[in-house]
């Protein structure tokens, strides 16, 4: 048994927990541990506020915020809010000798709105949208807060704005979030809300080479609001290190006063619209002139979604089996591993083929095919169609309408995007995206090799990453829209010479490939040529 009274200031708690209790359970009520490091940091936030005497942990866990706080300053009235009874019982045991804490076994999202706080400090569950209550929740705020927000905004986010709506007078917030909501499209209501709410004062963003919260896969960001008028402006903060952490402490003391200015802003100067990372990371593109959005050359979708891809997919054996046809089977790249070069070809697919690897979608709608007739009775049976996009398709069994992309992009990325042009023309499934070019006019559509000649270039890359989502350990994923939204070079203001040049290094990249060796030099000499044309240090830019 822990005596809340010892103040237990390390994460060993936390620790015994996870050994006794299975991670399934701890998934089921996203309990990913903030390290004791970072929660005294946040601490020694809300213990600025000199008139601290009532503190919330909405998301109470095992306590670690509210030991942190008491390690430091005994006389304050702590309320914790917790909805996993087995965690629960252990944080009383915890605090049980601490006569200024109280732990409520209800969920903090329907409690408690009337109440307000000198101190909320919180690391709270991380699920998505379709993970819980969200449309009651959402209402739930959205009458409280007077504020609309995004269907698929995520739960941690809707935390952290009731939190601020609950501060008292110079009352001071510290939350720890995933950094998604940031760079993400639904992050655009909550930006706006911590902005109109002039509350927000510094946001720190750990990029570590390793993950915050064990188990889980995001990078993470320490919010610090304060519910006072001392300043208007906003620090961004980055740390690649839990050793770190010691630099931003000054800062935290310092406040109202920054101990430097860079990477501050004034709260006017924040725009929800854009992705964050432009405040905290530095931008690639500002290094180029003549930049359009991606849109301009190229549409960017997601690729086909079946709903049950162990359903949907097939290899030679399993149209023997099943007796289908290959006519009624849809060519298909069916996982990412599988396009191992830049080109996929025609041999490519049918070496898969003969490998046996499942490179077909079953494709069947209108089919009076006995065989056909079976296997769909097979996916009743088992309850395919019922599945949420079987579900909503008629029949439940058809494709998405998806022709073949000339260009695949990755979704997700440790090294950089990987583009592939698509030689075999046949469709592909979600891991890639599908990037079509556009006519750029009336008469005219972007030359593809050109496209893909820069698309492979370290330039292009580069570039796109500025609209990047980050997650742990070094993990990007870009959405259709980040891609489409993201900068490139005007490729439309090269000059005919410029053009042929790259074109003719793109031919011999292209037959290095195909021969199995090694392009990495001609495509330097692509980018080399782009850098020239484009970089802002440049003069003689050789455009049309």
């Amino acid at each position: 048994m822990i005596g809340a009274k010892q103040h237990i200031c390390n994460s060993s708690i936390e620790t015994e927990y996870s050994k006794s209790i299975s991670l399934e359970h701890r998934k089921k009520f996203a309990q990913f541990f903030t390290p004791f490091s970072i929660a005294d940091l946040m601490a020694k936030w809300i213990l600025g506020n000199n008139d601290l005497k009532t503190v919330l942990e909405p998301a109470f866990g095992l306590g670690v915020f509210s030991r942190a706080i008491l390690g430091r300053k005994e006389n304050v009235q702590i309320k914790g809010f917790e909805v996993d009874e087995t965690i629960y019982e252990n944080a009383k045991r915890c605090f049980e000798d601490s006569e200024n804490v109280t732990i409520l076994l209800q969920d903090y999202m329907y409690n408690d709105w009337k109440n307000n706080y000198d101190g909320i400090i919180c690391n709270p569950p991380y699920f998505k949208f379709h993970d819980y209550d969200n449309k009651n929740i959402l209402k739930e705020i959205e009458a409280n807060l007077k504020c609309r927000l995004n269907g698929f905004t995520n739960l941690y986010s809707l935390f952290l704005l009731k939190s601020i709506h609950q501060l008292k007078q110079n009352g001071r917030c510290a939350y720890i979030v995933p950094s998604e909501f940031l760079n993400s499209d639904y992050g655009k209501l909550v930006k706006t809300y911590l902005i109109k709410s002039k509350t927000l004062r510094h946001i720190i963003v750990i990029d570590f080479e390793e993950n915050v919260f064990d188990d889980a896969l995001t990078t993470a960001s320490i919010i610090l609001c304060a519910n006072d008028k001392l300043t208007d402006s906003v620090k961004f903060s980055n740390i690649q290190s839990l050793q770190e952490l010691s630099k931003l402490e000054n800062s935290i003391a310092a406040y109202p006063h920054f101990t430097d200015r860079e990477q501050t802003y004034k709260q006017a100067e924040l725009n929800p619209d854009i992705k964050w990372k432009y405040y905290y990371q530095r931008q690639n593109s500002i290094k180029f002139k003549n930049l359009v959005p991606f849109s301009t050359y190229a549409k960017v979708v997601r690729g086909i979604a079946t709903g049950s891809n162990e359903y949907f997919t097939f290899n030679i054996s399993k149209a023997t089996e099943n007796a289908i046809e290959e006519k009624y089977l849809l060519p298909c790249i069916c996982s990412a591993k599988d396009a191992k070069t830049t080109f996929f070809t025609k041999q490519d697919f049918e070496e898969l083929k003969q490998n046996d690897k499942s490179v077909f979608l079953f494709n069947a709608k209108n089919s009076t095919n006995e065989s056909i007739k079976k296997y769909i009775k097979k996916g009743e049976e088992e309850e395919i169609d019922k599945r949420f996009l079987t579900a909503s398709r008629t029949p439940w069994y058809s494709l998405e309408n998806r022709k073949p992309a000339p260009i695949w992009v990755s979704v997700f990325n440790r090294t950089g995007l990987r583009f592939i042009r698509n030689e075999a023309n046949i469709s592909n499934l979600t891991s890639f995206h599908c990037i079509y070019p556009k006519q750029t006019n009336l008469f005219s559509e972007i030359d593809i090799d050109l496209l893909f000649a820069y698309l492979i270039t370290d330039t292009a890359k580069k570039i796109f990453e500025d609209n990047s989502r980050q997650y742990g350990n070094g993990l990007q994923k870009f959405e259709p829209n980040d891609l489409n939204k993201g900068m490139m070079l005007d490729l439309g203001l090269l000059d005919k010479q410029t053009v042929n040049k790259i074109l003719n290094l793109y031919k011999k990249y292209k037959i290095l490939i195909l021969e199995n060796k090694n392009g990495e030099e001609v495509v330097n000499k692509i980018d080399k040529i782009l850098i020239e044309k484009y970089d802002h240090k440049n003069t003689k830019s050789g455009m049309a």
